[in-house]
This record gives structure tokens, C-alpha cells and sequence, in this order.
């Protein structure tokens, strides 16, 4: 209904203009009642050049007759009475239309409101205000569609101007052939009496003169003709190439993108029918006018005329063809990507779909598709290709979706030859693509195109245990990869905030989570990262990560990379975490130091969860304990060793915590059964046929039997390089533990399974 408001605001020429597109035909009263139906319908999805579309179209019409008749039953007073009968009139009006009447009215509503929006995107330029409801996306979409009307307005008058042409052209052939009939009359004479000859020459000779001045002034009629036409298909095709490149070089581009960054986690890249459908009406228009240039030139070469029309028709036939070919190469594309990260001997799928397709009649000889894994060696451009088991499939055309694609379900790579590595770069920092290539002919095999694509990078692994290093290659190329590149060529380094980004991105749909990465969050990447200690943001934003920094050197003091930490906070998360990092239970991005500056005002028992900086994939419980037993006063935070995925597949982070009667509250201020209880395992049922069922909880010693040095931390016997509890160090510490465990225990807390 937004058009329709703001169309309603116009002033001067723009408004006389608009309404000038109402009376009979369309009563302004129908598009103000129904202006919110008409604008929500998708009159664009209708083809009415197809007869095929007559249900669609038949179906719309339907639907506003109902709506005519809705909207008159509520018509009260007395002018509801003459706005009912009105209403009720054009719903009768419309419903006794036939195919070709409906046809022309659902071309007028899409005329009306094509002139619509341009009246109101023009008021926009010149006067914001006016048109500031107007969002950017539709207001492209209606761009293109009114392009559309204009491209389509342009072909109608060329064919028009195309068949006046044919029928001068008959009738001056005719007219010549009488020319030719007289000069034969004439030559005929020389064989009368000379009395006879001057009786009859003067006549025919004057009809001669007659006709040849005709033919003369005609011919440069047609000439003329011919010319103007071919301005005009000149002047269609600058449109039909302007609008072409707006879909291929900007929309389906940006789709592509989209593709890409939904391979990181990004949004959905959207589905590809408006794509299509534009694709469609563009192989329509450039083939309807296709048609005519050939008509034309057909007709010249059945009267040839000398001037510079052939020349002309030469240059429109390779520029229309040239447009053709663009159209059907570009539109040959990857609708389902194979897997980026690939691993030989493992099955795998793809789909490939050609927009045109269907439109072209391209499903008449069905075309097959190969698919084939190659490497491109920068360097010395060189093709190296592997084996794909199942790497043929034929395209097939869906009635009911008008789509034209080849579906490969069960392909598998057999072998893949890599090229020679040099410097510190491994196998999973190499990369292939699958290129799909085919072969097709259209109209009667008039233009024979050889179509190929490639994939997204692909990165080949032998093993489970490569993919972490493969995924970082994938994400990096997908996430920094420039339009128009070599492939497959990335920058080496990036910005911080950049790498943000797609950081964040990734962690939220590897998580499945809408909460994704605080700034504090960041801060503490960064940190990471770069070996710093500021906690300003600020600091941050102009710093650079190169790829080495990412994910080919080890952070300090680690024998792991950044990014094989963060994906293994990622994958702990996913797998076993993932609720209480919703419930916002894990701050997690939390070094030792910060944990300890946050716990030390808090109450006894209170306590966090961090991610580990020693392990891969392992989380922590600090917490506070105020220790009073040998220096009073001493206020202590504790940091248990690292759970992993290996714990929580015996007992649950929920029960884990629940087991440590110490944690009673989660930072700052939760009790904890507030927070996780929800998640805790019921308790056991009973005894069952005299068998007791054995139950799994986590004990540790009661802190206050501890010794001197392990219960206020002033030895680290018990502690690991990072300070953190390791009940395993020494056989002391386990002796005293087995002797503890024989002793009832009120309070048990922290560490190991028993």
C-alpha cells in the first residue's frame, strides 16, 4: 500500500500524469479500496506471452473479482450505495472478460503500477521526504521490472515497424514487377509497324516514367525504413545489454556471494526464481528481437538496396548474439555447492541448473553434464585433474517448477593428484574446484554453446583429523576472496574487524545460536591473537592478522594455532554446551587473570565458566573460595582442570555442577540451581529385582582436609603449569584422595570422576 500513499502525494505534472492512467478500463476507486491487495499480488510471476500462464492469470483475476464484491457488501450510507454499485458493476465487468481481454487488463494494472513507481522514485530524487518510505531493495526490483515494460514496448513497436516494413516492401516488389512487365511491352514494340509502335510508345513509355519514379522515391522510402528500424533494434539492444548486466553482474553476482558467505554461516543465499524469471523474460527479449534482426535482414537480401543497411544488420546480429551467448554462459550455475571441505572416498552431491533452460527449449535434447576436480597452479596455469566416480548426469526439466538442472547424488573421489608444495604451506591449505562443464544447441542448432562453471574452492583431506586445518582454508577464501580474482588468490592479511566478522558469523551458525560475539568477546580474541594485554577496542581496529597468524603459527607458548583454539571452543560449544551458552550461563571468553579480578568480590561459592587457554575444546569452573582455615582472610579463586568433550560424554556440565556442592552461586549473582537445574538428570528410579543401579558423580577431597599447600594454593604440587587442579600429578595426591573417599563426605567438589 506504500506506492499507492505516496503516490497519492503528488504534485504538478506528476499528479495529472498518474491520474491520467484510470477511467473505464481501470476506475481509480478499485486501485484506492484495493490498494493494499493489489500491491501484495505478484502480478511480475504472470508471462502473458505464454499461454501456458492462463490459469495464473484467469486464477489473479478471480481473486479481485472476489475482493470487488467483498468490498462492496460493506458499503454503507449513501455514497456506499453508488460506491457499491460501482464496485459491483466492475466485478461484473471484469469476471464476463475473455483469455485475450484478461490478458490486457492484468498488462494494464502492470502498467499502472510500473507508472506508478517511477512517478513516485522521480519525486524521490528531487524530494526526499516524499519518497522516504521507499526501501532500496524493492524499489531495484521495480527498477527492473519497468525496464522490463520498456524493453517490451520497444519489441512490440519494432515488430509492428518490422511487418509495415514487409508490406511496403511486397507492394514495391509488385510495383517493380510492373516495371519489368512494361519494359518488356516496350521492347516488344520493335517488332510492330512503325505506325502501330507510335501509336502505342508514347503511353507506355509515360507509364514507364511514372512507375520508375515511384520505385525511386520508394526505394529510399524502404531504405529509410530500414534504417530507422535498425536504429531502433540498436536502441533496444543498448537496454536489453544494460539490463543484462544489472541481473547477471550485479544480482545473480551478488547471489553467487551470498553462496559463498552462507558456506561460513552466513544467511541463506535466497532461492534463485526471481533470478529466473528475469533471466527468462531476458532469453524471451533478446530472442524475439533476435528474430527480427534475421527477418530484416531476410527481407534485404530479397531486395537488396545499396546504402549501408547491410553493414548495420551485420553489426546488430553479432551484437545480439554476443548477448545471447553472455546470457546463456552466466546462467549456467551451481545451485547446490559440493562440500568444501572433501573427503576422498566419500560420497557426495552437487546440483547444477541452467536459468534459461526451459525458456530456450534447451530440455527438447536433454544436455549432459560432467563434472570433473582440477587444481589451478598459479604460477604456471596449469590444470591438474583427480577422478570423480559418478561424474556424469543428464539435466532434466520439472514441469511444475520450469526449472532445468542436473542433480550428481552420489559422487565420490577416487584419487586426487596434488601439485608440489613449497615453503610452510600443507595439503589443507590447497585448493581445487569442481568444474562442471556441457554442451547444448538451441534454436534448430542455430547457436551451439559450450557452458562451464566452477565450484567454490575445495579442500581434499584423507582424514577426520584434517579438517579443522581444511576448514580454516575454506573459511578464510570464502570470507576474503575478491570479485574477479585469479584462482584462487586471497589476500595474505586482513583487517581485525573484518576477521570479526566472519568469526562471529561462523560461531553463531556453528552453534545455532542468535547470540553470537560480545565486543568484550572480541577484545578478548584479540588479545589472544596478538599477545596483548589492552582491553580497548578501540586498539584493535586498524591492527592486521595475516594467515599465518591465523592459522599456520602457533600462539605463544601453545603448540596450537589460533584458529584450531577457537574452533575447538566452537565445537565444544555446539556438541555439548550449547543451552547454557543461549541461557547466557558460559561467559567463556575469559583469560584466568580477568576471572580471578571478577570472582575476588563476590560471595563465597561463587563461580564462572571459561574457556581453556592451555586446551583445545575444553572448559573451566573458577570460582571463589574464602579460605579460613590456615590464613584467615585469605580470599582465593580456584580454577579446576579443563572438562572436554571426552567428560561430558560420561556426565553432563549441568551435573558436573550440581555434583560440587561448593558452587553456589554463578557469577555475579545466579543461584545456581535457578540457572541449571532445568538441565539436571532425574534422579534414579528404584532398586529393580534387588539390583541397585550404579550412579556417576564427580568428587574431589573436601578442601579443608587438604594439605597446608594444596588447600590455600601456596604449593603447586597439586597444579598444573597453569594453575589449574591435576588430581592425576602425583601418586600422594591420588593415595590421599582414596583415602579420603573411604571417609563419608558431606561436601564433595571439583575434578575427576569417581
Amino acid at each position: 500500500m506504500a506506492v499507492w500513499i505516496q503516490a497519492q502525494q503528488l504534485q504538478g505534472d506528476a499528479l495529472h500524469q498518474m491520474q491520467s492512467l484510470y477511467g473505464q478500463h481501470f476506475p481509480i476507486e478499485v486501485r484506492h479500496y484495493l490498494s493494499q491487495w493489489i500491491e501484495s499480488q505478484l502480478w511480475d510471476a504472470i508471462d502473458l506471452e505464454n499461454p501456458q500462464e492462463e490459469f495464473k492469470a484467469k486464477r489473479l483475476l478471480d481473486s479481485l473479482i472476489q475482493e470487488l464484491q467483498n468490498k462492496a457488501e460493506h458499503q454503507v450510507g449513501e455514497d456506499g450505495f453508488l460506491l457499491k454499485i460501482k464496485l459491483g458493476h466492475y466485478a461484473n465487468h471484469v469476471s464476463s472478460r475473455t483469455f485475450d481481454s484478461t490478458k490486457l487488463l492484468v498488462r494494464c494494472i502492470k502498467h499502472i503500477l510500473y507508472t506508478e513507481q517511477r512517478l513516485v522514485r522521480e519525486a524521490t530524487n528531487s524530494n526526499s521526504p516524499v519518497g522516504g518510505m521507499m526501501d532500496s531493495m524493492s524499489q531495484k526490483y521495480q527498477q527492473i521490472n519497468q525496464a522490463f515494460e520498456e524493453l517490451r514496448l520497444l519489441t512490440q513497436d519494432t515488430e509492428n515497424d518490422l511487418r509495415k516494413l514487409q508490406h511496403n516492401q511486397e507492394y514495391f516488389i509488385i510495383q517493380y514487377q510492373e516495371s519489368m512487365r512494361i519494359q518488356a511491352q516496350l521492347a516488344s514494340l520493335a517488332t510492330l509497324p512503325p505506325a502501330d509502335r507510335q501509336l502505342r510508345e508514347p503511353a507506355l513509355l509515360s507509364k514507364k516514367n511514372t512507375v520508375e519514379a515511384w520505385l525511386t522515391r520508394e526505394a529510399n522510402t524502404l531504405q529509410k525504413y530500414r534504417l530507422d528500424l535498425a536504429e531502433k533494434h540498436q536502441k533496444t539492444l543498448q537496454l536489453l545489454r544494460k539490463q543484462q548486466t544489472i541481473i547477471l553482474d550485479d544480482e545473480l553476482i551478488q547471489w553467487k556471494r551470498r553462496q559463498q558467505l552462507a558456506g561460513n554461516g552466513g544467511p541463506p543465499e535466497g532461492g534463485l526464481d526471481i533470478l529466473q524469471s528475469w533471466c527468462e523474460k531476458l532469453a524471451e527479449m533478446i530472442w524475439q528481437n533476435r528474430q527480427q534482426i534475421r527477418r530484416a535482414e531476410h527481407l534485404r537480401q530479397q531486395l537488396p538496396i545499396p546504402g549501408p543497411i547491410e553493414e548495420l544488420l551485420n553489426e546488430l546480429n553479432s551484437t545480439i548474439t554476443d548477448i545471447i551467448s553472455t546470457l546463456v554462459t552466466s546462467t549456467f550455475i551451481i545451485e547446490k555447492q559440493p562440500p568444501q571441505v572433501l573427503k576422498t572416498q566419500t560420497k557426495f552431491a552437487a546440483t547444477v541448473r541452467l536459468l534459461v533452460g526451459g525458456k530456450l527449449n534447451v530440455h527438447m535434447n536433454p544436455p549432459q553434464v560432467k563434472a570433473t576436480i582440477i587444481i589451478w597452479c598459479i604460477g604456471a596455469n596449469v590444470l591438474v585433474s583427480g577422478e570423480i566416480l559418478n561424474n556424469n548426469c543428464v539435466m532434466e526439466y520439472h514441469q511444475t517448477t520450469g526449472t532445468l538442472s542436473a542433480h550428481f547424488r552420489n559422487m565420490s573421489l577416487k584419487r586426487i593428484k596434488r601439485s608440489d608444495r613449497r615453503g610452510a604451506e600443507s595439503v589443507t591449505e590447497e585448493k581445487f574446484t569442481i568444474l562442471f562443464e556441457s554442451q547444448f544447441s538451441v534454436g534448430s542448432n542455430e547457436l551451439v554453446f559450450q557452458v562451464k562453471t566452477l565450484s567454490l574452492p575445495v579442500v581434499v583431506i584423507v582424514h577426520g583429523s584434517q579438517d579443522n586445518n581444511a576448514t580454516a582454508t575454506v573459511l578464510w577464501d570464502n570470507a576474503f576472496a575478491e570479485p574477479g580474482r585469479v584462482p584462487f588468490l586471497v589476500p595474505d592479511k586482513v583487517l581485525w574487524p573484518q576477521l570479526c566478522e566472519v568469526i562471529n558469523m561462523k560461531y553463531k551458525a556453528e552453534v545455532q545460536s542468535n547470540r553470537g560475539l560480545s565486543e568484550e568477546n572480541l577484545v578478548f580474541l584479540a588479545q589472544k591473537a596478538f599477545s596483548s594485554s589492552s582491553n580497548n577496542p578501540d586498539d584493535y581496529r586498524s591492527m592486521t592478522m595475516t594467515w599465518s597468524q591465523f592459522n599456520r603459527e602457533s600462539l605463544p607458548g601453545r603448540n596450537f594455532t589460533f584458529w584450531q583454539w577457537f574452533d575447538g571452543v566452537m565445537e565444544l560449544t555446539k556438541k555439548h554446551l550449547k543451552p547454557h551458552w543461549n541461557d547466557g550461563a558460559i561467559l567463556g571468553f575469559v583469560n584466568k587473570q580477568q576471572a580471578q579480578d571478577m570472582l575476588m568480590s563476590k560471595p563465597n561459592g561463587t563461580f564462572l565458566l571459561r574457556f581453556s587457554d592451555s586446551e583445545i575444546g575444553g572448559i573451566t569452573i573458577a570460582w571463589f573460595f574464602f579460605c579460613c582455615c590456615f590464613f584467615p582472610g585469605e580470599r582465593m579463586v580456584w580454577n579446576l582442570m579443563p572438562y572436554t568433550t571426552k567428560d561430558f560424554t560420561i556426565r553432563s556440565l549441568a551435573d558436573r555442577i550440581s555434583d560440587l556442592n561448593h558452587l553456589l552461586f554463578l557469577y555475579p549473582d545466579r543461584p545456581k540451581d535457578e540457572v541449571f537445574s532445568k538441565y539436571y538428570t532425574p534422579p534414579l528410579s528404584k532398586a529393580v529385582d534387588g539390583y541397585v543401579k550404579p550412579q556417576i558423580k564427580q568428587v574431589v577431597p573436601d578442601l579443608f582436609e587438604w594439605p597446608l599447600s594444596v588447600s590455600c594454593g601456596r604449593g603447586d604440587s597439586m597444579l598444573d603449569a597453569d594453575g589449574d587442579f591435576d588430581l592425576d600429578d602425583t601418586m600422594d595426591v591420588a593415595r590421599h584422595v582414596e583415602e579420603l573417599l573411604r571417609r563419608p563426605v558431606e561436601s564433595q567438589w571439583s575434578g575427576q570422576q569417581s
